[in-house]
């Protein structure tokens, strides 16, 4: 069995300030990852969907999201799955955030709404 590790392009070699995409994963993953890490408060992505799930593992602090006509505030330790084609978007709360972001595709795919 061939195993695969990535490292991380900036060459760090911890989990902190820590912004990534991974698409087209070796070994046939079938996903795509964004890998998030930062003491910001207030930023994260506009409105968007996808026409898949998206699936996040909130590690750290926490997020105010919309999920289509829902505001979800989620934090460590909680999962929250967008479903496919929902309009969704989040900004980082008071003591930042962690979180690796699955999307249910071997790429990205996202239609900007705002």
């Amino acid at each position: 069995m061939m195993e695969t590790l990535i490292e991380r392009a900036d060459g760090r070699d911890d989990g902190d300030d820590w912004a990534q995409n991974y698409q087209r994963l070796p070994g046939g993953a079938g996903v795509s990852l964004i890998l998030e890490s930062t003491a910001e408060e207030g930023v994260g992505p506009r409105l968007h969907r996808h026409p898949y799930a998206e699936t996040f593992v909130i590690r750290r602090g926490s997020a105010a999201f919309t999920v289509g006509e829902q505001a979800i505030e989620a934090h460590a330790g909680q999962v929250l799955i967008v479903p496919a084609g929902v309009p969704h978007s989040f900004r980082t709360g008071p003591e930042g955030y962690e979180a690796v972001h699955i999307h249910a595709a071997e790429a990205f795919e996202t239609e900007w709404l705002e």
